[in-house]
């Protein structure tokens, strides 16, 4: 039995998440399907580093099966590509030690956050970004999110009915760009509670809007209350940029 690992991309607008579920379009069911073609094998099973919700989308997903298959490794990402929508990539596809495992052995992930902070947004855009139109203050953003690395109870940070109960995630490395009108929000860390990141990002824009001052955050972060923090930013926002193992 050979284990295949694949690079994935994706556009999550028009999927209600990675998650297998019945009628409804994801991008664990649409990626198996078509592996499932290729190889004439029934019991094909998708294991991603991790779910992504519905609107989120992917710049480096991860995710690997097993196959009886003899396919060359380098023909999985044509044969694939030709048979799913074009809002789904294969980037890459490597055969990898049959213990590998997507989400157990991933050490880091990266997740970056787009701002279009321009007065109007975008048409073009409008899907793959959070447009907030109030001006903010970037500086003081910068200053804020520093407080985030290290390790944390990051309990006021998830969204409730999460069903993890252990809330400590350690954040290696955290960064802020900005692109002309837009600000990348990019987060390193070793998991993520359920919207962590869309959370954190809201938070920063309060900081940006000059509600919360970045000097309170390890107060925030200490409370372990949601009430506390920023608001879940939209989900068009975010990408799964990088996994590493």
């Amino acid at each position: 039995m050979r284990n295949i690992k694949l690079l994935i991309e994706y556009d999550g607008k028009d999927f209600n998440g990675w998650q297998k579920q019945p009628n409804k379009l994801n991008i664990q069911g649409e990626i198996e399907r078509a592996i499932q073609e290729i190889t004439k094998e029934d019991d094909i099973q998708l294991f991603a580093s991790g779910r992504t919700d519905a609107g989120v989308h992917a710049l480096g997903q991860v995710a690997n099966f097993k196959t009886s298959s003899n396919m060359p490794v380098e023909k999985f990402p044509i044969a694939i590509n030709n048979k799913i929508k074009k809002s789904i990539v294969i980037k890459e596809a490597e055969e990898v030690d049959e213990r590998f495992h997507s989400r157990y052995n991933c050490k880091k992930k990266t997740y970056r956050y787009i701002i279009n902070n321009s007065e109007y947004g975008s048409a073009i855009y409008r899907n793959l970004e959070c447009h907030i139109p109030q001006k903010l203050d970037v500086e003081a953003m910068k200053a804020a999110i520093k407080y985030f690395e290290g390790e944390h109870d990051f309990k006021g940070f998830k969204a409730s009915g999460t069903s993890s109960k252990n809330s400590v995630r350690k954040i290696f490395k955290t960064k802020i760009e900005v692109h002309n009108e837009r600000i990348f929000i990019e987060i390193t860390g070793s998991g993520f509670l359920y919207n962590m990141v869309r959370i954190i990002s809201g938070t920063l824009v309060d900081v940006g809007l000059g509600k919360i001052l970045p000097e309170e955050i390890p107060e925030i972060i200490n409370a372990g209350d949601r009430k506390r923090a920023g608001k879940t930013l939209p989900p068009q926002g975010l990408y799964l940029l990088k996994v590493e193992y």
